[in-house]
């Protein structure tokens, strides 16, 4: 099987993958005379304007959610894998494909706000690239291929990613001479207590629907990124001599990379698509939640959240583990042998274990303690993000099969996500992790291309961001005018949720200018 997985990877994740990630950024950010950058201004105001109403959740919650996607073990153990087999430069490749990253951001969480709906069953707002690529291309064979693909990739492949990466970390605490086996507690039984944990909490959370989630969500995501980040901000200022040799390791080597030049770049662009999910297609679902007054609100919403997933979180590990040398560099050679070795040999690279050595040089074994509990908050949310993400994609499925084979499918997934929570946390995380990469690849590769098609045919996110600017420079967003999103008026079609907003908006104003 391992075979078979390192082989799937080798085709999905080849270089035309890479470049298509980053040439997308360029091509977005280009055509939206760098959006990610022209209103971030505008991404602040948002976070904190919007209200939830009785269908949908706040733009903040819907942050929080999408952060939960974004923020996980990709955060922790996936930058120190790019390092580990990248170099240092490979952290310079995620930071570019964030600031492209966040302008492909914008298009697929716009599209996802366009062409949402409200779900049979529950009456939230769904969306995301399936219902996107149904009714914007008119292909709805495309859309049950991209739903199929991503309830394998997120009901399936990447949980285990993230139960596995708790499991190693809490093993790593409770390891010989912790103080759980000195009281005489066997390390493989903290594993399973750690599991029995996360099946027990993940199983309260997610039988309470996106409301539920969001609301942990918008607690629990702040609270830990924020902490994570204030260490990390500690770390380098008790290494504040290095940080200038950080830098400066982290441009040299992008360009003469000590692991090769095509390491850095496809450890970083690989890393950096799996920690930010640019153009994966996961952050439309959750966009698509969250109830707004104009489709490029969540849009722009969207867009910030890929810097607070790469510049701020990443950046923070990476810093952690370059400052305190906790790292070794593995050449892509057969041999396998070290370019840089400062640790032991047997530390893996595909897990948590050197930003847990950095933290623990610094702060002592409390330091390692706090990294088993971010990475447990960083991977138990993610975990909910992926099971959300299955769930809209079942109820697209099953939406016109009547409410009773809607509630039996997502009953289904429920079940299938907590199974293969159990499954990817008591397996080797070197396999594990080659299926959470089939999985993200294999998304990437369906929306990517999508969104391209989708642009060239119709150009609704272009078409969106121009009127928005136009509200905006007119006073929108203000107490006494909000803003109002027509699509019949651009020839937006499909935008069924829209259409009947605008409609109600419009007999609003007539019967209180009746008044």
């Amino acid at each position: 099987m391992e075979g078979i997985v390192s082989a799937l990877n080798n085709i999905i994740w080849s270089p035309a993958l890479i470049y298509l990630c980053l040439g997308a950024g360029l091509f977005y950010s280009i055509m939206t005379r760098f959006v990610q950058i022209r209103l971030f201004k505008e991404m602040l105001r948002l976070l904190f304007k919007s209200k939830p109403d009785n269908d949908g959740i706040s733009s903040f919650q819907a942050l929080a959610v999408a952060l939960a996607g974004r923020v996980g073990m990709g955060n922790i153990a996936g930058v120190a894998a790019a390092i580990g087999f990248g170099g240092p430069g490979a952290v310079f490749w995620m930071w570019i494909v964030a600031f492209l990253g966040a302008s492909t951001a914008y298009v697929e969480s716009t599209l996802g706000q366009i062409y949402k709906e409200r779900d049979v069953v529950t009456g939230e707002y769904r969306g995301g690239p399936a219902y996107y690529f149904e009714r914007a291309l008119g292909q709805k064979w495309y859309g049950i291929v991209f739903a199929i693909s991503s309830i394998i990739a997120c009901g399936i492949f990447l949980p285990g990613v993230q139960a596995n990466g708790v499991v190693n970390a809490v093993a790593q605490v409770t390891g010989e001479g912790s103080l759980m086996t000195l009281m005489g507690m066997e390390v493989g039984s903290t594993r399973l207590i750690a599991l029995a944990i996360i099946l027990l909490v993940l199983g309260f959370i997610i039988f309470g629907g996106i409301k539920r989630i969001a609301n942990f969500a918008e607690y629990a995501v702040p609270f830990m990124a924020v902490g994570y980040v204030v260490l990390a901000l500690l770390i380098m200022f008790t290494n504040f001599s290095k940080v200038p040799e950080v830098f400066g390791m982290i441009f040299s080597d992008a360009f003469s990379a000590q692991a090769g030049f095509g390491a850095a770049i496809g450890w970083g662009v690989k890393r950096g698509i799996y920690s930010n999910e640019a153009g994966q297609g996961t952050g439309p679902h959750a966009a698509a939640a969250a109830a707004v007054d104009h489709p490029s609100q969540q849009g722009l919403v969207q867009a910030f959240s890929v810097y607070v997933d790469t510049l701020l979180v990443c950046s923070a590990t990476a810093f952690m583990i370059l400052s305190t040398g906790m790292y070794n560099i593995q050449g892509t050679l057969p041999d396998g042998q070290f370019i840089v070795q400062n640790i032991a040999a047997e530390v893996e690279i595909n897990s948590p274990s050197f930003t847990q050595m950095a933290m623990e040089s610094v702060y002592g074994t409390v330091g390692d303690s706090f990294i088993a509990l971010a990475v447990f908050f960083f991977a138990f949310t993610t975990i909910l993000a992926y099971y959300y993400i299955a769930e809209v994609n079942i109820s697209y499925l099953t939406r016109y099969m009547g409410k009773n084979a809607s509630k039996t499918g997502l009953f289904i997934v429920k079940l299938m996500i907590m199974v293969m929570v159990a499954y990817g946390a008591l397996n080797s995380s070197g396999y594990i992790w080659g299926l959470g990469d089939v999985g993200v690849g294999l998304m990437a590769w369906l929306n990517i291309v999508g969104i391209i098609i989708i642009f060239f045919v119709a150009k609704p996110t272009l078409t969106m961001l121009r009127d928005y600017e136009a509200q905006l420079k007119a006073g929108g967003g203000t107490s006494d005018k909000r803003f109002v999103f027509d699509p019949k008026k651009f020839g937006i079609k499909n935008a069924v949720y829209w259409e009947e907003r605008y409609k109600q908006t419009v007999e609003s104003n007539r019967k209180n200018d009746l008044k």
